[in-house]
């Protein structure tokens, strides 16, 4: 016989070991414990859920109707800009861009020719400058934007330089690009495409219709601080 507090006992007043009153009839009956759920296993990936549950705690998958939760695709990097941005910094170096008057004569471009005056300059930020006319539509953006030569390709030509020295490389332009000297005749030779060629102190690149560029030390006081 056992007493409600699960204790065998002989005594059918009250029970031997904790004097718990003992009910009429015999011994209490021990109450069984409800039955433990069922687990349901996911079959998309195999965690173990509760047998009712709707959807899988681990990954989404719903049960009902035997699919995965959709995702929203992840967007794609867009375009990174034809420029050469991501080239290390640089600083005390501008580019003069000039209206060549003898270069256009050469040249015999059925384009007006700009006034030539004083040249634009562009500050130098980085060690590699990409040289072109820029395009919205092929996400082209230059370090130095010649969009009013009409002579000058989208990607014309590219800088580099290691702080000290610089280079000139045609990237495969339609017109060319030349390096000549700041005294003498105008070169004819342009340089081999995907080559780099080095420019001088007292040299001059020529491309266009009518653009020279110069590369040269800034002035004190003439870059932003």
């Amino acid at each position: 016989m056992t007493c409600p507090a699960g204790h065998p006992t002989t005594a059918t007043d009250y029970c031997d070991v904790c004097g718990v009153a003992m009910p009429a009839g015999g011994s209490a009956a021990v109450p069984t414990p409800p039955p433990s759920p069922v687990a349901t296993t996911c079959p998309a990936c195999q965690a173990p859920n509760v047998a009712d549950a709707l959807f899988c705690e681990a990954c989404g998958y719903d049960f009902t109707t035997g699919t995965m939760p959709r995702r929203d695709p992840v967007p794609a990097p867009g375009p990174v800009a034809a420029s050469a941005s991501l080239a290390p910094a640089l600083e005390g170096w501008v580019a003069e861009v000039w209206v060549d008057p003898d270069w256009y004569a050469d040249q015999e471009s059925t384009d007006p020719l700009p006034s030539p005056g004083l040249p634009t300059v562009v500050q130098l930020a980085t060690t590699s400058v990409l040289i072109g006319r820029a395009s919205r539509s092929r996400n082209i953006s230059p370090d130095i934007d010649l969009a009013s030569d009409n002579g000058i390709s989208r990607r014309h030509a590219q800088l580099t330089t290691d702080g000290t020295r610089w280079w000139v490389e045609d990237l495969g332009s339609s017109n060319g690009t030349y390096v000549g000297s700041s005294v003498g005749a105008l070169p004819t030779v342009p340089v081999v495409p995907g080559q780099k060629q080095e420019v001088g102190p007292d040299d001059r690149i020529y491309l266009g219709a009518w653009t020279r560029i110069i590369l040269r030390r800034a002035a004190p006081g003439e870059l932003p601080a």
